[in-house]
């Protein structure tokens, strides 16, 4: 079995409104691939982002109460901060600088997934940030939905981003939405080769492949936020954010 993760070229800027269908049905041209039933295409948070117009002028946010506290702990800007506030639901951990969040979405990460890095102007001068897609699993069904209406097949889409890990140092590609394919897949009760009944193993297939695309994709400069993937070792099928997040009772980590 082979898995080949293959990053598109000629992915241009991204600007609000593009039509990110389009722009991987290019990319794909130009790598001389052809979508096939299995497939699965990964999508850099960023460019998702972007399209969807959710860009913020740091001058335009009035600081509250709560963030300038916040902001002195942390040495952080108060007016991102703001932002980080109005992205979660509960601050977790506020020291000199860092500011960890559970986002909305569910998800525990530092700065709610605000990204300052690679954001250009928006026609008025100042410093612009990214907040994370509204709904990352609706965004990876749209462009899942627009591909098969344009290419007659419908790969499996994720979008990932670049999280921390309790434990670890370095981020890694995380998934933050999906469609057309698992999130986990669940071994409990498969024999092993010595016979042993497995008792807890699930595997969290959707974050293997997104930190495999991401190495693809790299951090910086690299300009490749779209990676084609062929022979994905399981079957598809619906998944959806929400089956990796573990459940507040579970989570020994806060």
């Amino acid at each position: 079995m082979t898995l080949t993760l293959t990053p598109l070229p000629g992915i241009p800027e991204v600007r609000p409104g593009d039509d990110l269908a389009g722009l991987v049905r290019r990319g794909l041209q130009q790598a001389g691939l052809t979508l096939q039933p299995g497939d699965i295409i990964v999508v850099a948070q960023k460019i998702v982002s972007k399209a969807e117009g959710r860009f913020v002028r740091l001058e335009d946010v009035t600081p509250s109460a709560r963030a300038q506290a916040l902001a002195r702990r942390t040495a952080k800007d108060p007016r991102l901060v703001e932002l980080v506030l109005r992205e979660s639901a509960q601050v977790l951990r506020a020291v000199p600088g860092v500011l960890i969040v559970e986002h909305r979405l569910g998800f525990v990460c530092a700065n709610a997934g605000i990204d300052r890095s690679n954001v250009p102007p928006q026609g008025r001068p100042g410093e612009w940030v990214l907040l994370l897609p509204r709904d990352p699993d609706a965004s990876a069904a749209r462009l899942r939905a627009a591909l098969a209406r344009t290419t007659g097949v419908a790969p499996g889409v994720l979008i990932v981003d670049s999280h921390g890990r309790a434990w670890r140092l370095g981020t890694v590609g995380m998934t933050i939405g999906l469609a057309g394919m698992p999130a986990l897949v669940d071994l409990r009760g498969r024999r092993d080769r010595q016979g042993y009944v497995l008792q807890v193993t699930q595997v969290a297939v959707a974050d293997e492949l997104a930190a495999a695309a991401s190495l693809m994709m790299g951090q910086a400069a690299e300009g490749t936020p779209v990676v084609h993937v062929r022979g994905f070792p399981y079957p598809l099928g619906e998944g959806r954010l929400a089956d990796l997040l573990r459940p507040r009772e579970r989570d020994l980590f806060r």
